[in-house]
């Protein structure tokens, strides 16, 4: 499933190619969204919008289409649409006179109301990339949860966009045991894995790829090969199980936790015996 960089690199290629760019044509050739193309055919897209793994396409007052990709969700961009006729297995296209993109297989896609977009935002977490979002937020439910800082970061409730990638790299980064209960993380443990966020998914939305290692790391700088692997990106622990620690040696060790993968390293992130939060804020 696409994290939440993705997404925002897609409002952006969206807002490149029609925002503001006159009436676009709005097609279903599938034929599941044909009832919703039918009333946007013809209409001016002005916004294009992400929320975690959430994207909401805005028309007007008639409404946002928005879209989950999910697992199979595949979005392709082109460029004359007359020229390259969309197939059967097309949800959605938009087109322009010089430019087109075909939606394929989303868990979501639907034309609702501001007041749908509304509950749909008030149920996400706040999101690494939208500026306005308190990472306090995320923090307050954080600090109360006896559930594992893994399984939190990969809960769009509690943090929306951040996808099992970001969640190993950036704990690895901290050097924080991923089996932490939330209680135990810090508040300023919690501000280093914002900011961090922040950073490492603005270069991904920039490079349209995750990159988590820091410049001392990278293959050029260690001399060992590069990563070979269909996410692409250098990573220290991600999908390397079994593989030797980029920093310490030892071995990637992985397990299932909330029915995904993780990936860490025992020695880099060692356990530690943490007092709670509450009790390092009364300390404060």
């Amino acid at each position: 499933m696409p994290e939440g960089h993705t997404i925002h690199r897609l409002a952006a290629d969206h807002r490149e190619r029609f925002q503001n760019r006159g009436p676009l044509r709005v097609t279903s050739p599938q034929g599941k969204f044909s009832d919703s193309a039918a009333l946007l055919d013809g209409q001016e897209m002005d916004a294009a919008e992400a929320h975690g793994k959430h994207l909401f396409l805005g028309f007007g007052g008639t409404g946002w289409i928005h879209i989950h990709l999910g697992l199979f969700g595949k979005v392709g961009f082109g460029g004359t649409a007359a020229a390259n006729p969309p197939t059967d297995t097309v949800r959605l296209r938009l087109a322009t006179g010089d430019a087109y993109v075909d939606l394929r297989g989303p868990t979501t896609c639907a034309l609702i109301t501001d007041e749908e977009k509304q509950a749909i935002h008030a149920r996400l977490g706040p999101d690494p990339l939208r500026d306005a979002d308190d990472p306090a937020k995320a923090y307050a439910r954080v600090s109360r949860s006896r559930s594992t800082i893994a399984a939190l970061l990969m809960d769009q409730k509690v943090i929306a966009g951040v996808g099992n990638v970001y969640r190993a790299e950036v704990l690895f980064r901290h050097g924080i045991d991923p089996y932490t209960p939330g209680k135990d993380i810090g508040p300023d443990q919690w501000a280093a894995i914002w900011d961090d966020l922040v950073a490492l998914m603005r270069e991904g939305v920039r490079l349209n790829r995750i990159d988590t290692v820091r410049p001392e790391h990278t293959p050029e700088a260690m001399g060992r090969p590069p990563r070979v692997d269909d996410h692409g990106g250098e990573v220290y622990v991600y999908r390397r199980a079994t593989m030797p620690c980029h920093i310490c040696g030892g071995e990637i060790r992985t397990a299932d936790l909330a029915a995904r993968n993780l990936f860490w390293c025992p020695k880099c992130q060692r356990a530690r015996r943490a007092r709670s939060a509450r009790a390092r804020r009364k300390d404060a």
